[in-house]
């Protein structure tokens, strides 16, 4: 039996369709857990969880509950990008939620996204966050019982303040510091043990020397923009994140968190 041209035609949609789907969308759906080792000694597991952007975010907020059980890491890190739209402020909320049902210590720093709301609306995302018991560190630092946490607030919309947020930090102490743009690494002047970022989500397309077209700061430009790497001061992370920003889609870079143990 013969097709006539509309079947054909409307078999190359179809084929076009799926294969769209399957590269384009399903790894925005296919959620990842990277698994990073890296031991300091510290004796703790860290879920890192970065760029929600939750107006394209194709990962329930149950399933991300779902996967915070199953994994129950000591502490969780959420470095930055949550939305950058106040619509969805209440859609942050029900994933804030998700993320404090377990219990665990949470703590927060924002990225250059949030810093696109009005000062009213960025004032509410971070009232969200305290409610649920959130530790948001906006140049600030969390001393623990074993280990200090650093926040450091967005580079990129230059509201960084390095050394205001190691004022209270002993050089003797391990130290974590968590932040969104990794270009920071290049302005730390103190020693740290570890170091979360985010903000590149790893280029979002794996298409051969993109990040050299793309203006995400010289860590990027160098082809850095994803994985553990080992800077001057201290070793860091870059995640690719949950979440998609423009295009909502990825090409053959899946969503995902981290659990870092450390």
């Amino acid at each position: 039996m013969t097709m006539n041209f509309e079947e054909i035609m409307a078999a190359i949609l179809l084929l076009i369709a799926v294969l769209c789907y399957f590269f384009l969308i399903l790894p925005t759906q296919w959620l990842k857990v990277d698994r990073i080792q890296y031991p300091c000694g510290l004796g703790v597991r860290v879920l890192q969880i970065s760029d929600l952007h939750v107006e394209k975010l194709r990962v329930s907020h149950t399933r991300l509950e779902r996967l915070i059980r199953e994994e129950n890491p000591d502490y969780i890190f959420l470095t930055g990008d949550y939305t950058e739209k106040p619509r969805y402020l209440d859609r942050v909320e029900r994933y804030a939620k998700a993320i404090s049902s377990a219990g665990i210590p949470v703590f927060a720093v924002l990225g250059n996204h949030d810093h696109r709301l009005r000062p009213g609306k960025l004032k509410r995302l971070i009232q969200i966050f305290n409610k649920e018991g959130f530790h948001v560190l906006i140049n600030q630092s969390f001393v623990g019982p074993n280990f200090q946490i650093v926040g450091i607030d967005d580079l990129s919309s230059k509201k960084s303040k390095i050394g205001k947020s190691f004022v209270n930090i002993d050089p003797k102490k391990p130290t974590i510091v968590i932040t969104h743009d990794p270009n920071t690494v290049l302005h730390i002047k103190h020693r740290y043990t570890y170091l979360v970022s985010g903000h590149f989500h790893g280029m979002q397309f794996k298409v051969p020397f993109l990040y050299r077209f793309i203006k995400k700061g010289r860590l990027a430009a160098e082809g850095i923009i994803k994985g553990l790497h080992t800077g001057s001061h201290g070793t860091y992370y870059i995640s690719q994140g949950i979440g998609q920003a423009g295009l909502n889609a990825r090409f053959l870079i899946r969503s995902e968190v981290t659990l870092h143990e450390l």
